[in-house]
């Protein structure tokens, strides 16, 4: 079996050794290199060509957004960032999302003991080694040169439902800043630990027409606001009357996921049904197939994002397979898709 090839850049001799031994004790991975800076980490890049690299951004030298920067033009390789989940933290992680990284994991602390994380870095590392670095460059999303439809139509009892896992933090922005104000409610799944969700949805706030913010437990979903899942819970749709609104929950993980796609889209079968429209977009994996395929039986319209704009094309390709997906867009696409349907298909 042919292993994984990690290489580990941090400026903490000890983040190093936790990090090598943590991957190494994995039987399908290995880290083949460890760097101090960028510069080294440059060379062992050059020598060891690794599958993964997981990087700090904060280090001495040069910072790792410059760094991957350099990386991403020159010598792209899926990144996994390993960050503080201080504010400062989770927002620079969110830029080094936005040059290309394709993950972003909390560096153990005493908030994250080195056993909580050790399950979400090797998941990620699985995810990347599959990740298309590229796929971002083949058909961007041009949103100052696409004049998309306006929504026509009242939207007060329709419901998008968008998941996304390895790759989905940039495609939900590409999909997000290009809707408008008048939009009917979202919720959304992003795969993605806690503190980097609340990071998340005020970029996506800053941003887009429409309102995003991290969901509470209670909140009602409204057109123009887009709801997104706290890390480490469950959200679920709820209705009551004519008034949709959220739960936040505790549960076990589904998929090794929490929050999970499949949890939110199987409440949206339940009560929104022909009133929903589905989206699942790039990441690994099959979370997100078999709550699609319960909303397609209960009427809704799905669109999964096409393998070649996918970094990931896990989730969406075990859609397609369930027969649940109506339409299979590129990023490009899916924006003007949705405003199409919604204006002529509900």
């Amino acid at each position: 079996m042919k292993k994984i090839k990690v290489l580990v850049v941090d400026d903490s001799a000890v983040i190093r050794r936790v990090l090598t031994k943590i991957i190494d004790n994995e039987p399908d991975m290995e880290v083949v290199g460890t760097a101090p800076n960028p510069y080294i980490a440059r060379d062992k890049l050059v020598l060891s060509k690794p599958d993964v690299m997981t990087l700090d951004i904060e280090m001495p030298k040069m910072d790792g957004l410059t760094f991957l920067k350099k990386v991403m033009r020159h010598f792209p390789v899926p990144t996994i960032i390993v960050s503080s989940v201080t504010k400062k933290g989770c927002e620079t992680s969110m830029k080094a999302l936005e040059i290309g990284a394709v993950n972003v994991i909390p560096k153990p602390s005493e908030a994250y003991s080195i056993d909580s994380i050790e399950k979400e870095l090797i998941k990620a590392i699985r995810a990347a080694a599959f990740a298309n670095v590229k796929a971002r460059n083949i058909d961007p999303v041009q949103t100052d040169k696409k004049n998309l439809q306006p929504i026509s139509i009242a939207t007060t009892n329709k419901i998008i439902a968008i998941g996304a896992s390895t790759g989905g933090t940039e495609a939900i922005k590409d999909v997000l800043v290009q809707l408008p104000a008048n939009t009917p409610g979202i919720v959304m799944v992003q795969h993605m630990p806690p503190s980097f969700t609340t990071a998340f949805a005020e970029r996506l706030n800053s941003l887009c027409k429409i309102e995003v913010k991290e969901a509470q437990d209670g909140d009602v979903v409204y057109p123009g606001l887009a709801l997104l899942a706290p890390g480490d819970f469950h959200m679920v749709l709820r209705r009551e009357g004519a008034r949709y609104f959220v739960r936040v929950k505790e549960g076990p993980q589904v998929w090794h996921q929490r929050p999970a796609v499949d949890i939110l889209f199987k409440s949206v079968a339940q009560f929104a049904g022909r009133n929903a429209l589905g989206v699942l977009l790039t990441g690994m994996g099959k979370d997100g197939a078999q709550g699609m395929q319960l909303m397609k039986e209960q009427g809704s319209i799905n669109i999964a994002q096409d393998e070649k704009t996918s970094v990931v094309f896990g989730m969406p390709r075990a859609a397609i397979e369930t027969g649940a997906v109506d339409y299979i867009e590129s990023l490009h696409n899916i924006p003007e898709k949705i405003i199409y349907l919604i204006n002529n298909k509900f």
